[in-house]
């Protein structure tokens, strides 16, 4: 390969492109690469050193976006190194003035620091504040959309970093308070790069357990940088749209990272976070012990104000002797049986007067008196009352009713009326 330098004159006409019969030789591809990135220029960009390792005065790292998992390669010759007013380490947060250089003998980019700083505390509380402001108007801090936490849960999530004193704390404090609780422990980082997405992933997975019924996300104390995936936004917004409720034990009682005010409950520790969210099984036996006794004693206090009004009842002159309820009533008894006698000899009286008439009403108007008097009934073989001569011709056969039996005639046919004497 010749140098890119000595190449141009082998280059192919900056009017002719490259073709497959007419190739550019890799000289002049890294070259023209070379080219375009030096008119890149300088420029300023943030993120976290991932590497920071010195060799013969200069240093060799790599820089990455706070965000997106993307990383380029930085350099620092010890010229540059020698102006820095500050020290730098593996995890920082910085703001560089980097130019892009191209090498064209290795095919590599990399990118040259001509300044470097760290990004000051104003620029990170400033970026907060702004943060803080968005989500206050959208309403995520709002006191009405915080949920209650159980009085006593079953099943507590747990986000902490591995093996750390968060973690011990919280296990320890809530177990002794309630020993029969169970977690579900999900480690996470807690600090750089991966502190946001993998407290975003945690969350998300707990609060599709079914079975977990509060989250707490548990860090030990740290500086403000520490501190700062905490407030991050993903898991800002991963809290606030989750359907379990959320405790948020960041560092200590000082620290407050945005996710104290999105959680449902903000604790100063974990231990706190413990405290707050596991009852006491003393106390809750003790309260009990007390509930208990204090029901015995309004029992007791009831039952005897009751004993009392049924003896200041029974001591009264109308309960003192019990022979005067029996005198009453064999008194009201024999008032009500003599009444009763007489009126049922009065009602039987009005009834025989009553049937004395209508017998006597029934007498006068009864045919039994007409037969008494020699009258009789005569009727036909067919049962009707033979009430004219012509319905009896001679031969006739007659029923005649008297007034004391029932004999038969016949018929001698219509005869001529007998006149009296007189006439």
């Amino acid at each position: 390969m010749t140098d890119a330098t000595t190449d141009a004159t082998t280059a192919p006409p900056a009017s002719t492109g490259p073709s497959m019969e007419t190739p550019w030789p890799v000289s002049v591809l890294t070259t023209k690469i070379k080219d375009y990135i030096d008119r890149l220029g300088t420029v300023w960009v943030e993120g976290e050193l991932t590497q920071w390792s010195v060799s013969g005065g200069n240093v060799y790292g790599k820089l990455k976006d706070l965000n997106a998992d993307v990383t380029v390669s930085i350099q620092l010759w010890s010229s540059v190194r020698a102006r820095l007013s500050e020290e730098f380490k593996q995890g920082d947060r910085v703001v560089a003035l980097v130019k892009p250089n191209w090498w064209v003998k290795g095919g590599s980019l990399t990118m040259n620091v001509v300044q470097l700083k760290h990004v000051g505390l104003g620029d990170l509380l400033e970026r907060l504040e702004r943060l803080r402001r968005q989500l206050a108007g959208e309403g995520l801090f709002d006191a009405s959309r915080k949920k209650a936490l159980p009085f006593l849960p079953h099943c507590i999530g747990l986000i902490t970093g591995k093996d750390s004193d968060a973690e011990k704390d919280v296990l320890r404090n809530a177990q002794l308070r309630w020993p029969a609780v169970d977690f579900r422990v999900v480690h996470a980082a807690v600090q750089g790069d991966r502190c946001a997405p993998e407290v975003t992933a945690a969350i998300v997975k707990l609060d599709a357990d079914p079975e977990v019924d509060v989250i707490i996300v548990a860090r030990g104390g740290g500086d403000f940088q520490n501190l700062l995936g905490f407030s991050d936004e993903r898991v800002l917004r991963a809290a606030a749209s989750a359907r379990t409720p959320i405790v948020s034990a960041i560092g200590h009682e000082a620290d407050r990272p945005l996710l104290d005010e999105v959680a449902d409950l903000r604790a100063s520790t974990p231990t706190d976070a413990a405290k707050r969210v596991v009852p006491d099984v003393s106390d809750e036996l003790s309260r009990v012990h007390q509930a208990r006794a204090r029901l015995g004693t309004r029992l007791t206090h009831l039952l005897s104000h009751e004993a009392d009004r049924i003896g200041q009842l029974r001591s009264r002159p109308v309960l003192a002797s019990t022979d005067w309820i029996i005198d009453q009533r064999a008194q009201d008894l024999t008032y009500y049986l003599a009444r009763g006698s007489d009126l049922l000899e009065r009602t039987i009286e009005r009834a025989q007067a009553s049937t004395t008439e209508l017998a006597t009403r029934l007498r006068a108007l009864s045919p039994q008196a007409t037969l008494d008097r020699g009258y009789a009934i005569a009727q036909l073989p067919d049962g009707h009352v033979l009430r004219r001569a012509e319905q009896a011709p001679a031969g006739t056969e007659l029923v005649l009713t008297l007034a004391d039996g029932v004999i038969g005639a016949e018929s001698g046919g219509p005869a001529q009326r007998v006149h009296s004497a007189t006439k």
